[in-house]
Parts: C-alpha cells; sequence; structure tokens
C-alpha cells in the first residue's frame, strides 16, 4: 500500500482546525525550501539544489494561484 493510500480520509487536501491552510503550508515550505536550496549550493550539492529550486518553483506557484483567490 502506498503511504498515500494509508492516510486517515480527513488528511485529504482539506485544512483542518488550526491548520493555517493550503496558503500558510505553500508559504511555509516555500520559505523553508528557499533555505534548504541556499544550504545545498553552498555545500555544491548541484543536483539536490536543483531539485529544491523546483520546489521552490512550485511552492511559489501556490502562494500566487492562493493569494489570487483571496483577492476575488
Amino acid at each position: 500500500m502506498s503511504p498515500r493510500a494509508a492516510r486517515p480520509e480527513s488528511d485529504n487536501r482539506s485544512a483542518s482546525a488550526g491548520d493555517g491552510g493550503p496558503l500558510e503550508a505553500a508559504q511555509f515550505i516555500a520559505a523553508s525550501v528557499s533555505e534548504l536550496a541556499q544550504v545545498s549550493r553552498r555545500h555544491r550539492l548541484d543536483t539536490l539544489g536543483f531539485l529544491l529550486d523546483m520546489a521552490l518553483l512550485e511552492a511559489e506557484e501556490m502562494v500566487r494561484l492562493h493569494g489570487d483567490r483571496r483577492k476575488a
């Protein structure tokens, strides 16, 4: 069984009580991944840095998309 299938139904794509929701999660992930990407580049872990940069772009896109929804 995959890890995704093992999760309880309540964990699927919905914010739980006290959770900041998808926008806050994406903002947190973007900040964290940005720092990790800097560390990887500093230590010449090029492939890891590239993958973290891709994760950063994805998180920033989620922030942009969710932020646009709130303005509408």
